[in-house]
């Protein structure tokens, strides 16, 4: 038969977890109070002899259980505790000490010889006391008279409350099982019961007699009422032994549902920042899972040097169709959000570690540069802005123009494994920009400012398969290597005319980060 504990099966008998793998990670938990325990049966066994002393100080046999159960016990005791004061004790007896508690059978040994010690102490104490020899005479008046009363038969039931005790050390052993404790139960009070009754009937008689002459008639012989009330004792005991383990099981079954719940919200957690992080860039993200933010409470961040670029698929509105060999437009969602998604990756690579997405609108793809923690420092966390060179202040556009390029490469090897004609169209601006996050909900970064406004007139007035920019961004990159086309001035619409150039790759073959010049697989040299 089985019950549920904390929803687990469990035997109605035994109480062990239904569940081997479960059974076994209770069994070899590792029990804190065990050698208190065993330190418990020392001092079970020191004060019987106490006691046993000031019964009967002549009776030999108590000293001499006493200085071996002692010796035995202590050892037991010390084999427990070497396992919770590893520094105290040698490494062999510390490892001994841990294999006991880890193994179910050999605790279940060591508490049965804990308590068979301070048992057969009891019991060989108890059987060296011999009945007294009387002599009665048969008289109308006289009643029997002890010739030759010894001390231990004056008092027999102190013994039977001293297998009371070795009642109590059982029941704190609580590193092993309430069945295993039910046993060493059984053995104690069939023993004491079995010495009361027969071994000690003559001592039990002559004390009821000696004691109890006036209504001797009446009274259940003490020999009996001792037995009954150990074994009532026992079956409390037990009751109590059960209880406590039962509610170690629950207990056990908490803290393994309590580390599953961390577990859940540790996950949840990373998931959480996880999906924080790529809805923000990572300073941003650190700033609000850093401490908690009321939802009226506003970020913003002023940037005086950073690129921004606006990359757009005009011909993609060709592309899509919501009829149904395209299911409805799903296949053409599905194909755009594969191309979004190679433009994402490229974020990966280290050399694009300065430029972060900012949102996509349609089929357009909208990236900044220089949005970093620092502010104007661009990834130079220990250098003041007067420390910065040019070349380093500006690596992070030139590093924007990269991505530009790679986005190129990236679309025209997905046009040629899917046999279409994409063409980007680019805008490239620099200049500072206010960014923030607007929303409590549905939180989202994103940059404001004439700067912003310039890029996005750079992609709506360039040219298919291009990258416009503006003069400013064409005095900075090409210092970079990189080769641009004059293309003259336009009508920008708020701005009037300003002079444009389209950037067509490098002239060589690298890129200048940190001082080195770095390979970069993805970089063209347009030769036209």
């Amino acid at each position: 038969m089985v019950l549920m504990l904390k929803g687990k099966y469990t035997n109605r008998l035994s109480l062990r977890f239904t569940d081997p793998e479960l059974e076994t990670r209770f069994s070899v938990e590792k029990e804190k109070q065990s050698g208190a325990a065993f330190s418990c049966s020392c001092v079970v066994l020191l004060f019987t002899a106490v006691m046993e002393v000031l019964i009967d100080p002549w009776l030999v046999a108590n000293y001499v259980t006493l200085a071996i159960g002692e010796v035995l016990l202590l050892i037991l005791t010390i084999c427990s505790l070497a396992a919770i004061f590893p520094r105290v004790f040698p490494k062999r007896l510390v490892s001994f000490s841990t294999w006991i508690d880890h193994t179910r059978w050999a605790r279940n040994t060591w508490a049965m010889a804990a308590i068979f010690i301070v048992t057969m102490a009891d019991i060989v104490d108890m059987l060296s006391c011999r009945p007294p020899e009387s002599s009665t005479t048969e008289t109308t008046a006289v009643t029997p008279v002890t010739t030759a009363v010894s001390a231990c038969s004056e008092n027999p039931k102190y013994y039977s409350y001293i297998a009371v005790l070795a009642l109590i050390a059982t029941t704190m052993l609580v590193q092993v099982s309430h069945m295993v404790k039910l046993t060493l139960m059984l053995l104690i009070t069939g023993a004491t019961g079995v010495v009361n009754i027969y071994s000690w009937r003559d001592i039990f008689d002559l004390y009821d007699l000696t004691r109890f002459k006036e209504y001797r008639v009446n009274l259940v012989p003490s020999k009996y009422a001792m037995s009954v009330m150990i074994f009532i004792m026992m079956v409390s005991f037990y009751y109590f032994s059960r209880h406590v383990e039962k509610l170690a099981r629950t207990l056990f079954l908490w803290k393994i549902e309590v580390h599953e719940q961390k577990e859940k919200v540790y996950e949840m957690r990373r998931w959480n920042e996880a999906l924080v992080t790529n809805m923000l860039p990572e300073h941003v993200a650190r700033h609000f899972l850093g401490s908690k933010k009321r939802d009226e409470e506003l970020y913003s961040q002023s940037y005086d040097e950073i690129g921004v670029m606006f990359a757009s698929i005009p011909n993609f509105s060709d592309f899509y169709t919501e009829e149904s060999i395209n299911n409805g437009g799903i296949e053409c969602l599905r194909f755009l959000n594969e191309i979004i998604s190679d433009f994402d990756s490229l974020l990966d690579e280290p050399q694009f570690r300065f430029i972060t997405k900012i949102k996509t609108i349609g089929s357009t793809y909208m990236a900044a540069s220089g949005v970093t923690s620092d502010n104007n420092t661009n990834g130079y966390a220990c250098m003041k802005k007067e420390e910065i060179s040019d070349r380093e202040r500006w690596q992070h556009l030139a590093d924007l123009a990269d991505f530009a390029l790679a986005m190129k490469v990236t679309l025209m090897n997905i046009n040629y494994q899917s046999f279409n004609n994409f063409m980007l169209r680019i805008g490239l601006n620099k200049g500072g920009v206010l960014a923030g996050v607007i929303g409590a909900r549905k939180p989202h970064f994103d940059i404001w400012g004439n700067t912003v406004n310039v890029a996005s007139r750079m992609e709506s007035t360039g040219v298919m398969g291009n990258i416009q920019v503006v003069e400013d961004c064409y005095c900075i990159l090409k210092d970079y290597g990189f080769r641009f086309v004059r293309r003259g001035p336009i009508f920008v619409k708020g701005k009037g005319e300003l002079l444009t150039y389209f950037l067509k790759g490098r002239e060589k073959q690298g890129s200048f980060i940190n001082g080195s010049f770095v390979t970069l697989p993805h970089q063209v040299v347009d030769s036209s």
